[in-house]
């Protein structure tokens, strides 16, 4: 079956589609400002050079080499005697286990931009109900909207390469961006942006610890939606003569700027009513809407901006999750891209039900594991275990495995890296981007403490 490519535009697109999170904005910005500002953005931007970057630009070549799902192109690459190396493909399906939890997210966000309609939260106290009530409480309503995320996500993925991802990506991309920039370009006109500046760019080397590092390193690798086969399985679409080495450095720019600015527009908002920043679901489901309130109409039309800005960025995201798998069970079992995404959606559908009930007051104790509800377990594994450990693979693979020669033939010339920068990035992802995902590894799963 001949693999459809994307053009260019239409991969970078997707590419950042699948960098570009919910991470992006609620996680980034609060950690900026919490570990030292501008001090945190200048070691995270040496991170990303050389662990974040360099894992990309591995994952793209093994995906433009093998031109295949994420088994199949690590057993075609990996030299005679090794192909027990397809075994590391599997990554492809962390993806699926991520969306188990992130379609449940994706619901929430569709369920508050339905409830602005209604008005927006006065008080943090009304805010935290009104979420802590949806959780606990609603799980019908919420297994409405996870469905729903469900079925968004699996009708883009079925229309293929083409006609589906690049096509949305060129779709919801732009209009992220714009949404982003028009929000920041109000923000200029507010009392609380010198303040929100300060509080991400103002150097606070005093708050620059071990676990800044720690934190510096992860997000890195994390928002590039490294490590689960993504990235892997849209490079197999790649034009031929794309450089990988400028798509990746894109790529990279692009995730970082919307992070930056997604950062300085909500502290932005938050600072001018004095509201201290908090980060993950209590920023956009409890304090934001509350602060928005105080704009009046103005800011319910800012709210409904913002919850689309994060809705575009959930389902661009959750596309490039479901597609390695989309593409394994085509290539290695025949199936039509339809009957695999029903399947892949089917599976992850249901879990998905498990971790909504996991919170649930009703059924917690039921979908719970060693007393954690089914939806932290879910997170716990991917963030903590699989994903850098995904990544130390590709590093691994591309480092020691893949032949020298093949490495250097495709990115030691003119179109992608100068000989200097070649050094740079083999050493980095042969020493330090397999030693820092370990350690980091290590100190997520709680056997090194900071």
């Amino acid at each position: 079956m001949k693999i459809q490519r994307f053009s260019r535009i239409g991969f970078i697109m997707a590419a950042a589609g699948s960098a570009v999170g919910l991470g992006n904005i609620w996680k980034f910005p609060y950690m900026t400002g919490v570990y030292g500002g501008g001090a945190f953005v200048l070691v995270y931007l040496v991170t990303i050079a050389f662990i974040g970057f360099s894992v990309m630009v591995a994952e793209m070549l093994i995906g433009a080499l093998g031109r295949s799902d994420t088994v199949s192109s690590f057993e075609k690459l990996a030299p005679p005697g090794k192909k027990w190396w397809k075994y590391a493909g599997f990554m492809g399906f962390n993806g699926i286990i991520i969306m188990t939890f992130y379609s449940v997210v994706i619901g929430w966000i569709f369920y508050y931009l339905v409830s602005i309609f209604g008005g927006l939260p006065d008080s943090t106290q009304t805010a935290k109900s009104i979420f802590n009530d949806l959780v606990a409480n609603k799980v019908n309503l919420q297994i409405f909207f996870h469905t729903l995320s469900v079925a968004i996500v699996a009708y883009i993925v079925h229309k293929g390469i083409k006609s589906g991802i690049e096509k949305i990506n060129l779709i919801l991309m732009p209009s992220l961006m714009l949404i982003l920039f028009g929000l920041l370009a109000y923000a200029f006109s507010l009392d609380g942006f010198k303040e929100a500046l300060a509080f991400m760019f103002e150097p606070k080397w005093e708050k620059l610890n071990s676990e800044a590092f720690i934190r510096a390193v992860g997000h890195s690798f994390f928002t590039l939606s490294l490590g689960m086969g993504a990235i892997m399985t849209y490079a197999a679409s790649l034009p031929k003569d794309t450089s990988i080495t400028k798509t990746a450095f894109i790529v990279t720019f692009m995730d970082t700027l919307i992070a930056l600015v997604a950062g300085l527009v909500i502290f932005s908002f938050l600072f001018q009513f004095n509201a201290q920043p908090s980060q993950g679901p209590g920023l956009v489901f409890i304090s934001l809407p509350t602060i928005l309130s105080n704009f009046g109409t103005l800011g319910v039309f800012f709210a409904l901006l913002f919850f689309l800005a994060l809705a575009f960025a959930g389902i661009t995201s959750a596309i490039s999750l479901v597609e390695p798998v989309v593409q394994y069970l085509i290539d290695r079992f025949g199936m039509t891209r339809t009957k695999a995404v029903i399947v892949i959606s089917l599976v992850y559908w249901l879990v998905g039900i498990g971790a909504i009930l996991s919170y649930s007051k009703a059924w917690g104790d039921v979908f719970s594991i060693g007393g954690k509800p089914l939806f932290d377990v879910l997170e716990y594994a991917t963030d903590s275990i699989l994903l850098p450990l995904g990544g130390f693979l590709i590093a691994i693979f591309v480092g020691y495995v893949l032949p020298k020669s093949e490495v250097r033939a495709h990115l030691n010339n003119p179109n992608e890296f100068k000989a200097i920068l070649y050094k740079i990035w083999l050493f980095s992802i042969r020493y330090i981007a397999p030693i820092a995902l370990i350690f980091m590894m290590l100190n997520l799963m709680g056997i090194i403490k900071l």
